[in-house]
């Protein structure tokens, strides 16, 4: 759903190879702000989510949900790649690493399928996830909190 009262939030569906890259990597600096708000204002009011097991819609739900997830998954940095577009639909696989209240570290790895109203909100997003331990040793995403530096490598310089 579109609001009247909101501008668009390019780049604007249908996507090419620059424009879904640079959705992506909108996306991600959102998400590395770890700002709830911020990251809401990027859907659509009626947006529908299904992550993990969890299925809600709604930006207040999609704020509800990262306030709820950034206060678990702490010093959370995040990495997104563009895997596919048509359209008004980009599919991104991500990893992102973080650390509990214990200090046991994990990189999250998984695919998100986006769709996009015409303004440039997102619409849906269903998102799988696989956690796996790892080490403070083995984390590769130690830049400061916040967005990712442009020159860190991405998810296929990394090997991941």
């Amino acid at each position: 759903m579109e609001s009247p009262s909101e501008p668009p939030r390019p780049p604007l569906p249908p996507f090419t190879a620059d424009s879904a890259a640079q959705k992506a990597r909108g996306a991600e600096d959102a998400w590395n702000s770890r700002d709830p708000v911020r990251v809401a204002a990027a859907y659509t009011l009626d947006s529908r989510w299904r992550n993990r097991s969890e299925f809600f819609s709604g930006r207040e739900a999609i704020a509800g949900f990262l306030e709820r997830k950034w206060a678990r998954e702490q010093d959370y940095r995040l990495i997104k790649e563009v895997w596919a577009f048509h359209g008004s639909r980009v599919a991104v696989r991500f990893a992102y690493e973080w650390h509990d209240a214990d200090g046991a570290w994990f990189r999250s790895h998984g695919n998100e399928q986006w769709q996009f109203a015409e303004d440039g909100r997102m619409a849906r997003r269903e998102a799988s996830i696989n956690d796996v331990a790892i080490t403070e040793a083995d984390r590769l995403f130690r830049w400061p909190l916040g967005a990712r530096p442009a020159d860190h490598p991405g998810l296929t310089e990394l090997g991941l």
